[in-house]
């Protein structure tokens, strides 16, 4: 017989109960027990939806109060060395590793694999020393049995482990550190079969990458290690097809092995030809990652043949945790009635997941109903007039090589835009929005309510960007934002506005930490209906004479934090998305706004896994921010902006995108990020993040200052601008005043450090 099971599941709750519990306990408004009890509910739930579709396990270990990988520094005792904290954490500290303190800047976070989820990375250095650290994953293995499940717990593998982390010593392998780490895994492992555990799940996504020789080496050594344990572990791969790294997989003295077969499935019969006669084939045939019904008779189709011939060794299973989807469609009471029914969350994948597991094992008879319902909804989609607009398409078609390139070279934009603004060296700015205060989010919950008109809640934003504004010019920014007011999420509010996408009332997923957004469902083509942003712009430039920045979301972050369309390559819909904001941009120059930034956070996570795939994504990917932003003068300024990623790798792409300006995220890798900026050469102008805004502690002038000095040694001091790492809504007023005024006192020492560009730009601009 198929079993079932998943690989891990959301853990914010359905109605995102973790997030809230963890702020207000952040706040002092709960105590720790409190919010202990909120993370049982949520994973008694969990593990009781499991058991009641039937799966073979309740999979444990996948709930954090913050992050899976952090959870595992704390289970391996490696907090950074730096906090001071010994082996042994509590929450308190785990979330100081995540949040920074007084005397530490939080962990540096990175996008987990190309999701837009975000990970804590762990510090490693030759000294770093593991051992048994929390007991949380014992407890929770002891809470599920006590329950009356069956537990399978899953660890990320040491391999994933250690590629993930960062070394912080120059000259340092962190590969060295296997040897040290493996005995305490293996302690692990005892543990848990002391407890009557039979199956563990170790996850070693890392498969999915292009590995040096030295790593793919060390696994078969790191399972002969793990496998004395006397468990039964299932080695778990995901994210894309394994390749070169399928034999080392297979051969792993493991007991299973768990493969993609939604991104990796062209690899399935390599898969099936090389799996031991003993081993059970772990198939991920449900997409783990986009929100689309999975087409059941498809899977028994191509899987029933395997079924037969590896019976009770063939187990089914989502692709890769469930994490990356929403919880439930059960409270989507507002989304088109045909549109619903294309769509499934975690919830109903997990009842898909049943539904196959019985027409294996019981015959299609059996779920006979289900299955038709399936082809049902797959077939309106398929004939849904909504999904294809013919104008969107002849307007793509008919793109040509000179909408995606500037009317002059960078040199000559360069002057022009100086000549326009006469900014001074280190110009100051923001990325972007301001606090989203309770006011705020008290009118717009009033306004989608009907409680608030339209001319209400207009008149109640005004007054926001009227007050961020004025706080703006009283510290002394020399490049302002409106703030933002009007918008709950810099993807959301633009879908909104736009053709071919649509909305969740209640699709959150976790994006780190606390923070969960709802990402959009991208459904037919593309296209603007009436500007977006303008208004609001123009509002705000009117009330200063200090430039305006108009703040866009570019095409490949749209495309990246929505859930896409299944039905077409993803270039072409980013294409659509171009052309959207290309019309959003020239609406908003007409206006006479003269900077304009199109944010791209997700062009770095959007890059394919394999280096082999990169050159296509690259190519199509630059060429739509190109097409979004090159249909203005060259006095008109286009920033971007990016999000903690490892960038020195695309360079040369991140160039292709040929913005005049781009900020990055740099403050919690201490302005390391920035060093391949300068290694490279890097052409137009930068603004590396001076501090994170993902932390409430305020630094001081001294330290931004010291960070501005690190990258005066790698970039041009006539490039560098200044800005916090991010946009600071998340952040309140008074940590963002304090915060800021230090940054703009630090911009003003590095004037005094490296005198003032604006004259000499002022008259290259004339001279242009």
């Amino acid at each position: 017989m198929a079993l079932a099971h998943i690989l891990g599941v959301p853990r914010i709750g359905p109605n995102r109960e973790l997030k809230f519990a963890q702020e207000a306990c952040w706040r002092g408004e709960i105590d720790e027990a409190a919010l202990q009890a909120v993370g049982s509910g949520i994973r008694q739930a969990n593990w009781q939806r499991q058991h009641a579709a039937g799966l073979a396990f309740v999979t444990v270990g996948d709930f954090a109060f913050y992050d899976q990988m952090l959870n595992h520094v704390a289970l391996l005792g490696c907090a950074p060395a730096r906090f001071g904290f010994g082996a042994t954490v509590g929450l308190r500290e785990y979330f100081e590793l995540a949040r920074g303190n007084a005397a530490c800047h939080a962990m540096e976070m990175t996008k987990w694999f190309d999701t837009n989820y975000h990970y804590l990375v762990p510090e490693l250095r030759p000294d770093t020393g593991f051992s048994l650290g929390t007991d949380w994953l014992f407890d929770e293995v002891t809470e599920a049995q006590t329950a009356g499940f069956v537990p399978k717990p899953v660890l990320i593998g040491p391999l994933s482990f250690l590629w993930l982390a960062k070394e912080k010593t120059a000259g340092f392998d962190r590969l060295d550190l296997l040897d040290r780490l493996l005995p305490v895994y293996a302690q692990i492992l005892a543990r848990l079969k002391a407890q009557g555990v039979e199956w563990v799940q170790i996850d070693e996504p890392i498969l999915a990458l292009d590995l040096p020789a030295p790593w793919r080496a060390a696994f078969e050594r790191a399972y002969h290690h793990l496998n004395a344990a006397g468990l039964k572990l299932l080695l778990a791969s995901y994210f894309g097809p394994l390749r070169e790294n399928l034999l080392v997989a297979l051969k792993l003295p493991v007991a299973g092995v768990h493969v993609d077969c939604v991104r990796g499935g062209d690899e399935l019969a390599q898969v099936v030809d090389w799996l031991p006669a003993t081993k059970v084939l772990s198939a991920g045939v449900i997409d783990g990652r986009n929100i689309w019904k999975t087409d059941l008779a498809a899977v028994l189709d191509r899987f029933e043949g395997l079924h037969r011939r590896l019976g009770d060794r063939l187990w089914l299973a989502p692709s890769c945790s469930l994490l990356h989807v929403p919880v439930s469609l059960a409270s989507e009471t507002r989304l088109d009635p045909e549109l619903r029914t294309w769509l499934a969350f975690a919830d109903e994948k997990i009842v898909a997941l049943a539904t196959l597991k019985t027409a294996f094992n019981a015959g299609r008879h059996a779920v006979a109903r289900e299955l038709a319902d399936n082809a049902q909804a797959l077939a309106s989609r398929r004939a849904s007039p909504r999904v294809h607009d013919a104008a969107v398409g002849a307007r793509v078609a008919a793109l040509t090589p000179a909408h995606d390139v500037r009317n002059s070279p960078f040199a000559v934009r360069q002057a022009a835009q100086r000549a326009r603004f006469r900014l001074p060296a280190f110009p100051t700015t923001t990325i972007g929005s301001f606090p989203q205060t309770a006011e705020i989010r008290s009118a717009r919950a009033r306004y989608r309510k009907d409680q608030l008109s339209e001319a209400g809640y207009a008149a109640a934003m005004q007054r926001e960007i009227a007050h961020a504004v004025a706080r703006q010019e009283a510290l002394g920014l020399d490049v302002l934002v409106h703030g933002e007011a009007e918008r709950n999420d810099m993807v959301e509010y633009f879908g909104e506005q736009l053709a071919g996408f649509a909305f969740s009332q209640t699709g959150w997923v976790q994006s780190y930490g606390s923070r969960c957004v709802k990402p959009p469902i991208i459904y037919g083509d593309v296209s603007r209906p009436h500007p977006m942003t303008v208004g609001w712009t123009v509002y705000a430039q009117s009330l200063t004479a200090r430039p305006m920045k108009g703040m866009l979301t570019g095409p490949v972050t749209m495309l990246q934090w929505s859930f896409v369309r299944d039905d077409q390559p993803r270039a072409a819909t980013a294409l659509q998305i171009a052309l959207a904001i290309r019309d959003e941009v020239a609406d908003l120059e007409a206006a006479g706004i003269g900077i304009i930034q199109i944010d791209e956070p997700a062009y770095r996570e959007g890059l394919p896994l394999r280096r082999a795939d990169w050159p296509a994504y690259l190519d199509w990917a630059s060429r739509a921010f190109r097409i979004s932003a090159s249909g203005v003068d060259d006095a008109t300024q286009i920033h971007t902006h990016m999000c903690y990623s490892e960038f020195n790798d695309i360079l040369p792409a991140i160039a292709a995108m040929d913005a005049d300006v781009i900020t990055i995220e740099t403050s919690r890798s201490d302005m390391e990020l920035l060093r391949g900026f300068g290694d490279f050469s890097y052409p137009n102008e930068i603004g590396p993040g001076v501090y994170d805004i993902h932390s409430p502690r305020v630094p001081s002038t001294a330290e931004m200052t010291r960070l501005l000095d690190k990258a005066v040694e790698v970039i041009a001091p006539e490039k560098l601008w200044v800005n916090p790492d991010c946009g600071l809504k998340t952040r309140g007023w008074p940590e963002t005043e304090a915060a800021l005024s230090n940054m703009v006192e630090a911009a003003q020492r590095l004037r005094q450090q490296h005198g003032d560009r604006a004259a000499a730009g002022a008259e290259s601009g004339v001279l242009a």
